[in-house]
């Protein structure tokens, strides 16, 4: 855990998002799911970024829309200030939506094209303010300056306020998103993919932004990137994920520095290092295979199809978390005490049955 004296703002518990396929007949038989969130646990601090990385369909989304109940889970648990936001009712689920708010990946689908900046900006505040679920209620004006005060604090220009979404480039796109988010004073943002949608000159402005705002507002972020560079510019802890599940936690200084689950070793290979002497003296890893459908239910290792180091006890059995330090866990047989390397697959299947 990254601190004994802080509480978790957000707490997530055994997360499974499943969605579920059919036969497509008139019947609509389910006959499998999609096993796109398939059983995480994670905590996230207050005023901490933690950034979740993997390729991409690993489910990196799914969990963010998860979390925000944008789809409804399968099971486990989401608890967000002390309140289980999958068994909430109505009202309570829009009290807490007001401290969770989310800026999506594709910034020129997530906007409205029918609404003025002013209007996409203030909706938050409108529909909350009518519902009577703001702490002090807030006039038309009140409202117009808190429009105007967010579009300069994201570096939009509020003269712009009457003009529409295609009017905008990317870059200027996502700052709207951003102010939006940022309309009701959430707590905790969830980051869907910010800047990959972006060129990498408005990337780095749009993180920095991310990074002040963080610092004036005192906001919480959970950062999805399938971009290593962009996941260790911004982030305070680190989590793996690789076909629905963490595979590996930690603080993303350590993490870089001495990453200890196979999957995250072979990322960060790939990852280039603007230093040509290191670049040309370190080893890649290439991983054999494809990533396995996961419409699959397994016993053993997710990774353990693609994996340089698997051993047959791999196959059927999945690793919990092991400790590395309070910080730093990971998913992993290798760094278990006892030494599974001279375990037949036939003994690794007998014990597996056993315990079934």
């Amino acid at each position: 855990m990254m601190s004994e004296k802080k509480k978790p703002l957000l707490e997530v518990r055994d997360l499974k998002q499943h969605f579920p396929i059919s036969t497509g007949s008139f019947l609509n038989k389910q006959v499998g799911a999609i096993r796109a969130v398939d059983g995480i646990s994670f905590d996230v601090y207050p005023g901490e970024t933690l950034g979740i990385v993997g390729e991409s369909g690993c489910g990196k989304s799914t969990t963010v829309r998860s979390i925000s109940q944008l789809y409804k889970p399968t099971s486990g648990s989401v608890i967000f200030n002390g309140v289980d936001l999958v068994n909430a009712d109505v009202r309570t689920m829009l009290k807490a939506r007001r401290n969770i708010q989310m800026i999506f990946q594709d910034p020129y689908a997530s906007l409205d094209p029918r609404m003025t900046v002013r209007s996409i900006i203030a909706e938050p505040m409108e529909i909350y303010n009518n519902r009577k679920l703001m702490d002090t209620p807030m006039s038309s004006m009140d409202i117009e300056r808190r429009v105007e005060d967010l579009m300069e604090r994201v570096g939009l220009n509020k003269a712009f306020k009457n003009r529409y979404p295609h009017e905008f480039s990317g870059g200027q796109r996502q700052r709207i998103g951003i102010a939006r988010a940022l309309a009701l004073n959430p707590k905790i943002i969830l980051a869907d993919e910010p800047v990959s949608a972006l060129d990498v000159s408005i990337q780095a402005q749009i993180l920095n932004l991310l990074g002040d705002l963080q610092k004036e507002f005192g906001l919480t972020f959970l950062f999805i990137a399938h971009d290593l560079a962009v996941i260790q510019h911004i982030s305070t802890r680190v989590a793996v994920m690789y076909l629905g599940k963490i595979v590996e936690i930690s603080e993303a200084v350590q993490l870089y520095d001495a990453p200890k689950h196979p999957y995250t070793v072979a990322l960060l290979s790939a990852a280039p290092i603007p230093d040509p002497t290191i670049e040309r003296a370190r080893q890649r890893i290439i991983l054999t295979g494809d990533v396995p459908s996961p419409d699959k239910e397994r016993n053993g290792c997710y990774f353990y199809d693609r994996c340089p180091k698997k051993m047959p006890w791999c196959s059927c059995h999945l690793p919990p978390m092991f400790d590395i330090t309070d910080n730093h866990q990971v998913a992993c047989w290798l760094y278990d005490k006892k030494d599974y390397s001279k375990i037949t697959m036939e003994e690794s299947q007998k014990d597996a049955s056993v315990k079934a």
